[in-house]
């Protein structure tokens, strides 16, 4: 793609604070002056907002702070005035009923505090799994030039020799203590080897996954995405990126230059590569709704189906993140998507250059870590689009982390009506389930939690783990965690809270998978089925008012990203009027 830089120099938006003499603009600019800054820093130059997801309740955001000087460095060498502003951040780990209830928050948070203040370009402070969409959606919504900066991952952590992935481990080690093979007490020592330093999660969970995003989206710069939070590249990619932005703003390189619909199939045969999160599903589309690119589950299922998972992470495969950027990270990936034929080489990205003049010259250190494609985790990546009577709009399931003997199977639903009655019945010694059934949980969508939390995921009863079994067929409404595995369908759309098929299954129902042929199927006759729907009646908690109410009265589907409805939608950022 072609982009032709705007003349510089211009009158910036900033300027209609900053620039004058009239009573407002010396209102504006003076009270500024009381931190210190120097009279020429309002002369004209960009002002940058370092918009900083930083937060001690956001543990693997903690670390922004120093990072956001290094941004500030870079944005003062290339002639531009940062400015430090804390945004809204939603904790995967601390948030409840789920930080997914909370992603629509931060992003319309976001868009107004970028739209209603003196900002000519944004900086993208980044981390925890919500905080990167949500600030990606508010770029989007604005169109003003931005750029993403990441945290990056913890180092890897250890437990008696075995490397422990962050999530995926905390996933297998309470699988093991219920069935028996680790004691309480070796999990609480376990736990201290899970976080070891700053950073998100080490494995291709949903943080790692969507700075992938970012990066092969081109909203990062070239290899971002990998860079441990405590290598002191890290804070060189910082630095760079304060300079970047500076140099975006003078060419008015906007999102909407950027985020085309090429550079979104761009990021879903990434995500196919890198065996990436199902999460990054949602955000996506969310995304894309947001700067107004038709991007649907089709894309996602005709883009990432006939990709390999050649990036052997954890949970699909054995390493985590430090070994992925000691082998070359993502411009690897990248590369070899354009090497293949599947990649829009000439996508743009905020470094000016396409997608493809970033990485044709960089090398693989590793091949045990990035997988020549003859050795893929799996030749068919991505993640599957079902669809079938159980799942009209679709339901996904993540291939890489799922066990190759249950793609294709049938068994007997036992259903959990809500998570409580999950809770309350799986460690029942007599619940009536073997490992042949399905398991099924309703009313954990985006109304139904609500907020969509990520528990599709379930824990197998103790019996069935005592016997070896380790994974089996569930189907949810609900998302799981990237750091999870298993053979589990999530996402089903229209959700049981909004009166979708999913919402009349009964416990002995015979459900069909099939991957392959893309089939979720309910053994019910059309009849039958059509009868249930209608005597059914909402069974989810409702919520009166606050922000619960507002989410579920305007969230959409999981199929279309889940964003409220009144959000989609580029809305640009026009100067306003002063209020003064």
């Amino acid at each position: 793609m072609t982009f032709k830089p705007a003349a510089w120099p211009r009158k910036l938006r900033s300027q209609t604070w900053f620039g004058g003499t009239s009573k407002d603009n010396i209102y504006h600019r003076g009270w500024m002056k009381n931190q210190g800054f120097p009279p020429d820093l309002f002369d004209g130059r960009p002002v940058i907002g370092i918009l900083n997801t930083w937060s001690e309740l956001t543990p693997c955001n903690a670390h922004l702070r120093d990072l956001a000087e290094r941004v500030k460095h870079g944005i003062y060498e290339a002639g531009g005035f940062p400015v430090e502003v804390p945004v809204f951040s939603a904790s995967e780990s601390a948030f409840r009923p789920t930080a997914m209830m909370f992603r629509n928050l931060a992003a319309m948070a976001v868009e107004e505090a970028m739209r209603g203040q003196p900002m000519d370009g944004c900086v993208l402070m980044v981390g925890c799994d919500k905080t990167t969409p949500s600030l990606l959606m508010a770029a989007a919504s604005t169109d003003m030039p931005s750029i993403v900066v990441t945290g990056g991952p913890m180092l890897n952590g250890y437990y008696k020799n075995e490397r422990v992935g962050s999530g995926t481990h905390l996933w297998k080690f309470s699988e093991a203590v219920k069935a028996g093979t680790m004691t309480k007490e070796e999990f609480v020592e376990a736990e201290a080897s899970m976080s070891r330093s700053p950073g998100s999660c080490n494995t291709m969970g949903t943080a790692s996954t969507m700075a992938s995003m970012a990066e092969a989206l081109g909203m990062a710069l070239s290899g971002n995405a990998a860079i441990p939070a405590v290598d002191s590249r890290r804070r060189v990619m910082a630095q760079l990126t304060g300079r970047r932005i500076v140099q975006m703003v003078k060419d008015d390189l906007k999102p909407s230059d950027i985020l085309k619909k090429e550079a979104f199939e761009n990021a879903i045969r990434t995500n196919a590569a890198i065996g990436g999160s199902t999460n990054a599903v949602i955000h996506l589309l969310a995304i894309a709704g947001r700067v107004g690119i038709d991007l649907t589950l089709e894309d996602w299922d005709r883009c990432g189906r006939d990709v390999p998972t050649i990036v052997n992470l954890m949970p699909s495969g054995k390493y985590l993140m430090e070994e992925f950027f000691y082998a070359g990270g993502l411009p690897v990936v990248i590369k070899r998507l354009g090497e293949a034929g599947l990649l829009h080489k000439d996508a743009l990205t905020v470094s000016g250059e396409t997608a493809w003049d970033q990485v044709k010259a960089v090398q693989n250190y590793n091949e045990d870590v990035i997988l020549p494609a003859e050795k893929a985790l799996t030749q068919s990546g991505g993640v599957v689009v079902l669809k079938g009577n159980l799942a009209p709009k679709g339901a996904v399931l993540k291939p890489s982390a799922a066990t190759p003997a249950l793609m294709q199977h049938r068994g007997r639903a036992v259903v959990f009506e809500d998570i409580d009655d999950y809770k309350a019945r799986i460690n029942d010694e007599d619940l009536d389930i073997d490992e042949t059934c399905v398991m099924v949980l309703k009313n954990c969508g985006p109304k139904g939690y609500p907020g969509m939390a990520e528990v599709g995921n379930m824990g197998l009863p103790p019996k069935i783990l005592r016997k070896g079994i380790t994974d089996m067929v569930r189907i949810s409404d609900a998302r799981m965690s990237g750091t999870a595995f298993g053979t589990v369908v999530l996402h089903t759309s229209p959700e049981a809270a909004a009166g979708g098929p999913l919402a009349v299954v009964q416990s002995g129902d015979m459900i069909e998978l099939d991957v392959a042929g893309r089939r979720l199927h309910l053994e019910v006759s059309d009849a039958e089925l059509a009868a249930r729907l209608a005597k059914w009646a909402p069974s989810h908690i409702r919520a009166e008012s606050g922000y619960a109410w507002l989410h579920q009265q305007h969230v959409e589907g999981a199929d279309t990203g889940a964003d409220l409805d009144f959000l989609k939608g580029c809305r640009g950022n026009p100067v306003g009027k002063d209020s003064h």
